[in-house]
């Protein structure tokens, strides 16, 4: 159980993080170190042997191991990322970067996504330490750089050069699961996340003839991209059901006493009320227009013009996904991926999976634990180089009014004290049992 220490330590831990300026800019336009070196130190008061890696100077990674009490076990990994998004101080009512605490909230960019979840890690190891616990199984511990961008200075450093920090890890357990989700009706779900849909970033390049604004031109490239983009934005994906889906809607369907006909699908999410919102945006491939790039003059029809898109793909959905895309930018617009990460797929009806349900249920037992697949993506993309399955799970309770993932990279993000003490709690009860 954790102890008394380990509950004032997740706090402060919490609140030191935030203080440590991490943002991410992207572009190699962040610095991790001071956050990486805050995190070893505090390993390294526990006993353990911390190891600071980095591709790039002052992007850097801290790994360490915990050995568990059966050799013969697999090993488990516990990840967080060390960035941040960017956050603009004018539009906050405190400094993003105080780490204050105030009324029982610790306030900060951070503050979910995910130094909170750093913060846990930290505070149930040392505990251990204090009380003389071990896990049954080996617990590699990793706080990785560079998550909010292309993980290439972080996770995707890690797995790729140093996979013998991670021998006999099987699966991963990071952010984004086991959080509270008030639905309206007095229900409180907590949604275990057990896959996360494929990343697919896209630069659509639209080439013509380039001329004078004042004359006619058939082969303008502006048009032709414009044409394409909307194409794109307004295009309605056709519902794709993966395992870990289908687990969730019916779990949910259950949960409401409504049948769960998986054929008609748009149909059972308006049955499920606000809960849908935990599942409507993983039943189908997406894509949405978000940067253009298009000429040097107003007078002057330029001869290329540039679109980005944030396309997601569910797990098995790519090709459809890349056929898609040919159809709709059509043949005077070319796409090529800027950022791909694989989807992925991890089972819901593992004795881990039962692990963390059973944590959660201990201390929150009003709750409902379902699975569901993540609309977007973490590190765990990265390790799965090394075959680990990974899991969303970040326990914490939140009151209801409280919307989490509003919170994740907007403004006043901020996470109650009583929800990193219940994280603490059941965080240790999954790891001392996993």
């Amino acid at each position: 159980m954790a102890d008394e220490q380990g509950l004032d330590e997740v706090v402060r831990f919490t609140s030191d993080l935030i203080r440590i300026d991490t943002t991410n800019r992207g572009g190699g336009d962040c610095r991790e170190r001071p956050a990486a070196e805050y995190a070893a130190a505090r390993l390294a008061e526990a006993g353990l042997a911390p190891v600071l890696l980095e591709r790039t100077e002052g992007r850097t990674n801290v790994v360490a191991r915990v050995e568990g009490g059966d050799p013969s076990a697999d090993a488990l990994l516990l990840h967080g990322h060390l960035d941040v998004v960017p956050a603009e101080a004018a539009d906050w009512s405190v400094h993003p970067f105080s780490g204050e605490v105030r009324d029982g909230v610790v306030w900060g960019r951070g503050a979910v996504d995910m130094k909170n979840m750093d913060a846990m890690i930290l505070a149930v190891v040392r505990g251990w330490a204090r009380q003389g616990v071990r896990p049954r199984r080996d617990v590699v511990i990793a706080f990785t750089a560079d998550e909010e961008a292309s993980a290439v200075d972080g996770s995707g450093f890690l797995a790729d050069q140093h996979p013998e920090l991670f021998e006999g890890c099987t699966e991963g357990v990071s952010e984004s699961g086991a959080f509270t989700f008030h639905d309206g009706a007095g229900r409180q779900i907590y949604p275990i996340a057990a896959g996360e849909r494929g990343t697919g970033w896209l630069r659509l390049t639209a080439r013509g003839r380039a001329g004078h604004g004042s004359k006619v031109n058939r082969e303008n490239a502006v048009t032709r991209l414009a044409a394409a983009v909307t194409r794109i934005g307004e295009h309605e994906w056709p519902p794709r059901l993966t395992p870990t889906v289908r687990a969730a809607l019916t779990e949910l369907a259950a949960l409401y006493g409504i049948e769960s006909d998986l054929t008609e699908v748009d149909a059972l999410l308006d049955k499920l009320g606000p809960a849908a919102e935990l599942v409507e945006a993983t039943v189908r491939n997406s894509a949405n227009p978000t940067l253009l790039d298009a000429g040097y003059k107003l007078n002057v029809i330029p001869g290329e013009a540039t679109a980005y898109v944030d396309g997601r793909c569910l797990p098995g959905g790519e090709d459809e996904f890349r056929a898609t895309l040919d159809r709709l930018t059509g043949p005077d617009v070319d796409w090529e991926f800027a950022h791909r990460e694989v989807a992925l797929q991890s089972p819901v009806d593992s004795p881990t999976y039962a692990r963390m349900r059973a944590a959660v249920q201990e201390f929150a037992p009003e709750g409902h634990v379902v699975p569901y697949c993540m609309s977007g993506g973490t590190d765990a993309k990265q390790f799965s180089r090394l075959g680990i399955t990974g899991y969303g799970f970040t326990p914490l309770r939140l009151p209801e009014g409280y919307d989490y993932q509003a919170l994740f990279h907007g403004v006043d993000e901020r996470v109650p004290v009583d929800a990193l003490h219940f994280g603490v709690r059941v965080l240790d009860r999954f790891l001392r049992t996993a």
